[in-house]
């Protein structure tokens, strides 16, 4: 049914693991397979089918470069907010508050709730319950934390924010008079 060829190609590649790069150069050698023994799709369509497959591929080696990069970045600036919550979630703290001087002189409290403004202003305006979480859910400490545990870990995680924040910030500011 195959040519022999594609079908060796089609056995080594499903050999190797599933990687995201092998993951694509797969599905275009599954969608060479499909164009040649069905007539449905054209050469054309699969020159774009491929040509998009090569995209997703150059994106998620971009993605990978800027998650390098604000991993580098959150650890010169903020180390300490990064190991509590991880360099996502201290980025968009950070982004959030609009620099890590503001975000230092939030209250604990507010740091809890930070991304979760609108809930909170809708809940305060229909007296409903005041939501728990903003941004501060994401982190990697209250993800791992049962669900009858992460109440806990989110009200000792947000007062350790505020020194960790303050140290942060110290650290920058003396290396930026150093300079």
């Amino acid at each position: 049914m195959l040519p022999e060829e594609l079908e060796e190609e089609l056995k080594e590649a499903a050999q190797i693991s599933m990687g995201t790069e092998v993951w694509f150069a797969f599905s275009r050698l599954v969608l060479r397979t499909f164009a040649h023994t069905s007539p449905q799709i054209s050469e054309d369509d699969l020159d774009n089918i491929t040509a998009l497959c090569d995209e997703v591929i150059e994106m998620d080696a971009y993605r990978a470069q800027l998650f390098e990069y604000l991993k580098n970045r959150m650890n010169a600036i903020a180390p300490n907010l990064t190991v509590l919550v991880g360099e996502l979630v201290g980025a968009r703290l950070i982004a959030h508050a609009g620099s890590l001087m503001s975000l230092a002189k939030h209250p604990a409290s507010t740091v809890q709730i930070l991304g979760a403004e609108k809930a909170l202003f809708r809940a305060l305006k229909t007296k409903h319950a005041t939501p728990k979480y903003g941004l501060i859910y994401h982190a990697s400490l209250i993800g791992q934390a049962t669900s009858k545990n992460k109440g806990k870990v989110r009200l000792h995680l947000s007062p350790a924010l505020s020194p960790s924040l303050s140290l942060s910030l110290s650290l920058v500011l003396t290396d930026w008079r150093l300079v």
